[in-house]
């Protein structure tokens, strides 16, 4: 057998084999593109510094003395504009911060209207 009859056919299986491993890494392997792990990594530090601060803004809710007011204000908003109303009040900023956190203000907000202590 000369190179050039075994060469065409080495190529081609090497080929289908890539093809093939590809397929089978990326849909049932666990493979990911890198901006796809980026993405889950930002999703989980995002759900990880609510889940800590989320104390913090019930805390900060419960420490207003406008409080009635702003949980008022938040029972009749419209549920866009829940988000803004709380960090309007300052409950949402972190200690340190200028601006108040986007994610902590949406799930507080959340957290408010279903406490029964409101």
């Amino acid at each position: 057998m000369t190179i050039t009859e075994w060469i065409k056919p080495a190529l081609l299986g090497a080929g289908t084999g890539a093809v093939v491993l590809a397929v089978v890494g990326f849909n049932w392997g666990g493979w990911m593109m890198t901006d796809t792990a980026n993405e889950l990594s930002d999703k989980a530090a995002r759900t990880a510094v609510v889940a800590a601060l989320l104390p913090y803004c019930i805390q900060n809710s419960k420490d207003d003395p406008l409080s009635q007011n702003v949980i008022t204000e938040l029972k009749a908003a419209s549920s866009y504009q829940r988000q803004s109303i709380v960090e309007k009040s300052g409950w949402a900023t972190p200690a340190g911060t200028e601006k108040p956190n986007g994610f902590l203000a949406q799930a507080c907000q959340m957290e408010l209207l279903k406490d029964p202590q409101q």
